[in-house]
């Protein structure tokens, strides 16, 4: 999970840095930080100041003073969940920042290496003194032992050795630096920004164009899976950044959890629109829904699990209409936005108690109605469980939970907080003599009249396809199948917390 975003040749940078990282909350809410480059005209070269800490963006910087601080031309700036490295300790905020020979550096990473054990190990006994427990921490001191001379390359030398998943941005003396696994797994964007009253461009990096909306930014592309790009001032100056490229990956593997529940409907991922595509979800949930209004019943009331749901319930409802199965989109639960999302919440009991202040139900909307509940996903289960007791005591006729995904059957290595396999819901029940039958005791203990979850084809058929891809998504939640191989990835969170 975790939110970067990196602007170069900025007036205000650590500002626009603070507004792309509020617009990236979604992506974490434990912690956020903000590394910026200025010159020293004094020391002729460039230095790094930064502010980071626990909690929201808007607390973290909440003192306005700071950003008189935080002046230069250049920042790189983080939003963490953990998926590896204690979520408690401040030491495993980023972005990280060093000294080396090089001169100075500091990274901002997405995603999660399946190596780091290995490489942590190997560099531990050639002395490397680590100051967090995050795999993040691994690359800058690859970095700092290489043997080339440039940044650029020393982060080429660097990514070569690793393996996982990592979308991130690096701040390297007066350079920088973007980077995406060859693999694609999370999503990256290029954009631009020019001064309205100089001219100047600024170019921007960030997890998710949202971020680029709120600064009044312009997308351009995505950073390409295996690419390495490199903005300098020349590269400003003449709008065209170095790019170098890592060896191709076999395949490509796009998280398509990132469509499904993870990244903002008003963005676009791997250059297509996230609405879109949840729109899609919803439609071809539709299609696959066997619900029908009994006789005698009144109109079936479709409600979703604000907010990740809302896209998908819209075009669930306009798929049913238009295959003339009268359905009607109701605003059955109301969020309330002062509270976190639940899955981000680190903790099955601090997720507990938070599901019940963060919804309320609208009784009259839902009171004696068939009711079909859209949600994207079920991980633990907690949420949903607790969510149905909600609704029912609005006493609706009936409950057909619909889910816009398929059952998510395994555990993540490359960047999703889904825990270990036993821990997931659908582990309670793996014991079910077919995929029917776990369906059906699943059903039984969240408490609906009805469970249907979207096949697997469904969602492929409602995500966007690439030209001369055989494989272009990761499904390995849903499906098992792990584009990299995982027997050194981390298979236990608790460890690492």
């Amino acid at each position: 999970m975790c939110g970067v975003f990196g602007i170069f040749n900025s007036k205000t940078p650590a500002e626009d840095t603070f507004y792309g990282l509020y617009s990236l909350q979604h992506r974490g809410q434990e912690a956020a930080g903000i590394v910026v480059a200025e010159y020293n005209k004094a020391k002729k070269k460039t230095l790094f100041k930064q502010h980071k800490g626990m909690g929201l963006v808007s607390e973290v910087f909440k003192d306005e003073s700071l950003f008189d601080n935080l002046s230069g031309y250049a920042a790189i700036g983080h939003n963490r969940y953990s998926t590896t490295g204690s979520s408690k300790s401040s030491n495993n905020v980023q972005p990280f920042s060093l000294t080396y020979r090089s001169g100075s550096l500091a990274i901002a990473h997405n995603g999660n290496l399946t190596n780091s054990r290995a490489l942590r190990r190997e560099l531990t006994e050639l002395g490397v003194i680590f100051q967090a427990s995050s795999d993040t921490e691994i690359i800058p001191h690859l970095a700092a032992r290489s043997r080339e001379k440039e940044p650029l390359n020393q982060i080429y030398d660097a990514l070569r050795q690793v393996q996982g998943a990592y979308s991130m941005v690096i701040l390297a003396n007066n350079q920088m630096i973007a980077a995406r696994d060859p693999y694609g797994f999370r999503p990256l964007a290029l954009g631009r920004k020019i001064d309205p009253l100089t001219g100047e461009l600024s170019c921007i990096v960030a997890s998710e164009t949202c971020a680029f909306d709120i600064i009044q930014a312009e997308y351009v592309r995505d950073i390409e899976p295996g690419e390495i790009l490199m903005i300098d001032h020349l590269a400003v100056a003449n709008g065209n950044p170095t790019s170098i490229f890592l060896p191709p990956s076999k395949r490509k593997a796009r998280c398509i959890f990132e469509y499904v529940y993870f990244a903002r409907p008003d963005s676009f991922i791997f250059k297509h629109s996230v609405d879109k595509v949840r729109r899609n979800l919803g439609k071809n949930l539709a299609r696959e829904s066997t619900i029908e209004q009994q006789p005698g019943e009144k109109d079936i009331t479709v409600v979703s699990v604000p907010d990740s749901s809302n896209t998908a319930a819209l075009g669930f409802v306009r798929e049913r209409n238009k295959m003339t199965k009268p359905a009607r989109f109701e605003h059955g639960l109301i969020r309330n936005h002062y509270v976190g999302r639940t899955f981000i919440q680190p903790g099955i009991q601090s997720r507990d108690i938070k599901v019940r202040s963060k919804y309320n139900i609208v009784r009259g909307v839902l009171v004696d109605r068939p009711i079909i509940l859209i949600d994207d996903s079920i991980v633990r289960g907690t949420t949903a469980k607790m969510l149905i007791k909600l609704i029912r005591e609005a006493d609706p006729k009936s409950i057909h939970l619909h889910i816009s995904s398929p059952p998510i059957t395994n555990p993540c290595f490359y960047g999703m907080d889904f825990p270990t396999k036993r821990q997931l819901l659908t582990h309670l029940f793996d014991t079910a003599e077919n995929e029917q039958d776990e369906i059906e005791k699943i059903r039984e203990y969240i408490g609906v009249d009805s469970l249907k979850y979207l096949s697997m084809q469904g969602l492929l058929n409602s995500v966007p396809s690439f030209e001369d891809e055989t494989c272009s998504y990761c499904t390995a939640c849903f499906s098992g199948d792990y584009p990299i191989q995982v027997s050194d990835a981390t298979t236990d969170k608790e460890e690492n917390d």
